[in-house]
C-alpha cells in the first residue's frame, strides 16, 4: 500500500505579527516543522504550536532558518559550515526543550527557504547540517529534496533521511525548485495543485518547467499554511490522496 506523510510549515508567527492558519490546517497534515524563532516564530508561538499538534496527533518537527526575520529566512547569507552546524544546535535545541516539557518526542528536521536551497546544492553546508542532526539525536529524519546534497549528507552522516515534494512548486528540469522570482514558480490553483500531489505520490513524479517528466522520490508532500484558502485546499488534498488509496500518516510511524 503506498503511504504519504503530509507536512507544512507552521508556528511562524511572532510577537503582534500573524502568519499562517495554524490552527485550521493542523487537522488535515500528519507532520508539522516548527519555526525556532531565527526566521519566524517565538518561545511562545513555538510552545503554542507544539500543543496544537500535540492535540491533533501531528509529529513535530524542527524548521531551522537562517537568522533573518525581515527576510522571512528567504535571503542568502554568507555562513561557514561550523556557524551553519552551531545556529542548526541552536535552533534544534530550544524546540526540544519545549516539546520535552510538553511530552512530544521530536520526529524530523527540515530547513526553511534560502537555508533549503543552499543545503540542497552545497556540500560542505548540508555536511554541517546533518552533523549538527545527527550530532543531537541520531532517530531525527532529515528532510529535503529527492537526491540533494542534503539528502547525501544525510545518508552518510548515518541517518534515515525523507526525500519532499511541493506540490504548489514548479520544479527544474535537474530537480530544484523553480525560484520565486519566475513567473509561474507558485501555483495557486487548488485544483492544479491536489492533480500534482497525486501524480507525484502514485506515478513517482512531476512535470519539469521544461514539460519533461521528472522522476521524485518521495514520503513526504509540503503544504503552506500561509496559502490563501489552505484549509480547504490541505483537506482536499489529503482526501484526494485517500481516495486514491494512498495512505496517510506520519513519516515516523506514530506520534507518542
Amino acid at each position: 500500500m503506498t503511504r504519504i506523510d503530509l507536512n507544512c510549515d507552521m508556528g511562524e508567527s511572532f510577537g503582534a505579527w500573524q502568519m499562517g492558519r495554524d490552527s485550521e490546517v493542523m487537522g488535515s497534515i500528519t507532520s508539522a516543522n516548527i519555526a525556532c524563532g531565527f526566521h519566524g516564530g517565538d518561545p511562545q508561538v513555538m510552545r503554542q504550536t507544539v500543543r496544537l499538534a500535540k492535540q491533533h496527533g501531528v509529529a513535530v518537527g524542527v524548521h531551522p532558518g537562517l537568522p533573518d526575520l525581515v527576510g522571512f529566512g528567504r535571503r542568502e547569507m554568507k555562513v561557514t559550515p561550523s556557524e551553519l552546524e552551531d545556529m542548526m544546535l541552536y535552533q534544534i535545541g530550544a524546540l526540544a526543550a519545549i516539546a520535552a516539557v510538553e511530552g512530544v518526542r521530536l520526529q524530523h528536521v527540515k530547513p526553511h527557504g534560502a537555508l533549503y536551497n543552499m543545503t540542497a546544492a552545497e556540500p560542505d553546508l548540508a555536511d554541517a547540517v546533518a552533523r549538527a542532526v545527527a550530532a543531537f539525536d541520531r532517530e531525527l529524519i532529515l528532510l529535503g529534496l529527492p537526491a540533494s546534497a542534503l539528502i547525501r549528507a544525510g545518508e552518510k552522516a548515518g541517518l534515515r533521511t525523507a526525500g519532499e515534494a511541493f506540490a504548489d512548486r514548479a520544479y527544474e528540469p535537474n530537480g530544484s525548485l523553480a525560484s520565486r522570482r519566475k513567473a509561474g514558480s507558485v501555483i495557486h490553483d487548488p485544483e492544479t495543485v491536489v492533480t500534482r500531489a497525486v501524480r507525484m505520490v502514485t506515478e513517482g513524479g512531476v512535470v519539469a518547467t521544461d514539460g519533461s517528466w521528472l522522476p521524485l522520490e518521495v514520503e513526504t508532500i509540503c503544504t503552506h499554511g500561509d496559502t490563501p484558502g489552505a484549509e480547504n485546499l490541505v483537506r482536499r488534498l489529503r482526501a484526494a490522496l485517500v481516495t486514491h488509496g494512498v495512505t496517510v500518516a506520519p513519516m515516523g510511524g506514530g506520534v507518542e
